[in-house]
């Protein structure tokens, strides 16, 4: 994709010493067309691990966990703001420079993390779209496996990820659904204020439980690979085949994915936020307080599409896993992949980048072989989310690392904002995982 370049172009001017500067008063034309990266991890974000959890602590808590919305906003987006920085400026993805510039053993560290969490969010996924596909057919739930998988894996090795994301990114438009819905149900709007800007912290281990999973699967540590490695793809795009023509960036690439990546970001926690909210109003108040269906997630959706709320929710699961599950796959190849200096790219031929597309391949294989165990499909895309909240602190830790080092950042380390709100992030991840699971062992 071109466009951010096209966009760094139209949106500048050549000054008198022959370098560019921005024009005052970008246009939204200018604003939309700088978007790409940032704008799919968003999308990707809200994947059926993220709905199913959202949709797991409204019905359980209400409007408690509201308030975790705005809380995981500048985390996230301040994390995937640096992952992104990372790829533009070093021109390497996030293992590529663990391999460039630091031990093995952290380099691997971090791809082991990587992996456990991506298999089992790729077998919660693919078991989430099954069990959406059952409520639309009529049919079980575990036939839908193989035939999502190879859909899937199709797609990434015969046709371009891009290609498939524009045709179902607009399925995730039906998320929005929860926006009317919530309005429909009638909530008690003072009750949201009150939830949503006043914190409500218990120490129960099943609330620390949700907590961890709702900050996991926001801030999920596949997504810390993707975005570099996407910001890498979109300069290999532009011509730029070397380490050397993509290293460095300009203040206005860096200004265009901060656009990016904060408009990402800021869909997916309204996307988040009002899942929480529809199903507080909704499930919960009926006393639906444990769901352990798709059918019973999608009743939500009942105050604004009636019977055709199964429909709706349907889509939406299917739509986002078909987004979700490749970028899992896909953060997962590129990591190891560079890890072993491999030959990697969306856009390679599979015959000429074997390897990276193996490691799809084994990763989309051991994840649906997963969804053979029996294991109720929403509690599986909710317990993804607690493995990605554990896992994710020491990979926001090691980000923070590298984002200071002058070595692969030059002057674009991180300013103070930037470190600030990345440590802030790793330590309320580490405690919130840390008091679940103190919980969990006194019980």
């Amino acid at each position: 994709m071109k466009a951010r370049n096209r966009a760094n172009q139209e949106g500048s001017a050549p000054q008198a010493n022959g370098e560019v500067a921005p024009r005052r008063g970008r246009s939204v034309r200018h604003f939309f067309s700088n978007l790409g990266p940032g704008l799919i991890t968003g999308a990707a974000d809200d994947d059926p691990s993220g709905i199913s959890t959202y949709s797991t602590a409204g019905a359980a808590y209400g409007f408690m966990t509201l308030w975790t919305a705005w809380l995981c906003l500048p985390l996230m987006t301040s994390t995937q703001l640096m992952c992104a920085r990372i790829g533009l400026v070093s021109g390497r993805g996030l293992a590529g420079v663990l391999r460039r510039y630091y031990s093995r053993r952290l380099l691997w560290f971090a791809c082991a993390l990587l992996l456990v969490a991506n298999t089992v969010n790729i077998a919660a996924d693919l078991s989430g779209m099954a069990e959406a596909a059952e409520v639309l057919s009529g049919w079980p739930s575990i036939w839908f496996i193989p035939p999502f998988t190879a859909a899937v894996l199709s797609l990434l090795i015969f046709a371009s990820y891009r290609a498939m994301a524009r045709v179902f990114k607009w399925l995730t438009l039906v998320l929005f659904a929860y926006v009317g819905a919530a309005f429909l149900a009638h909530p008690r709007w003072g009750e949201v204020l009150r939830a949503t800007f006043l914190p409500r912290l218990s120490f129960d281990k099943d609330y620390l439980m949700t907590l961890v999973a709702i900050l996991g699967t926001t801030i999920s540590p596949y997504l810390f690979f993707w975005q570099a490695a996407q910001e890498v793809e979109e300069e290999k795009s532009e011509g730029k085949t070397t380490v050397g023509q993509r290293r460095g960036a300009t203040s206005e690439q860096l200004t265009g994915a901060r656009d990016d990546v904060v408009t990402g970001m800021s869909v997916s926690v309204i996307v988040f936020y009002f899942i929480i909210l529809t199903t507080g109003a909704t499930l919960y108040q009926a006393g639906q307080r444990d769901i352990q269906t798709a059918r019973q997630a999608a009743e939500a959706l009942r105050p604004l599409a009636g019977d055709l709320a199964y429909l709706l929710f349907s889509l939406g699961l299917i739509g986002t896993g078909f987004l979700g599950v490749p970028v899992l796959s896909g953060s997962a190849a590129y990591a190891v992949a560079e890890a072993g200096a491999w030959r990697a790219g969306m856009n390679e031929r599979p015959l000429t980048a074997k390897k990276f597309y193996g490691v799809i391949v084994f990763s989309m294989l051991v994840g649906m072989s997963l969804d053979y165990a029996g294991i109720n499909a929403i509690k599986l895309l909710f317990w993804a989310a607690v493995v990605n909240g554990l896992l994710a602190p020491p990979l926001v830790v090691i980000i923070l690392w590298v984002c200071n080092d002058r070595r692969v950042m030059g002057e674009h380390t991180n300013g103070r904002l930037l470190n600030v709100s990345g440590v802030f992030a790793a330590a309320v991840m580490s405690a919130a995982a840390l008091a679940m699971l103190i919980a969990w062992w006194a019980r």
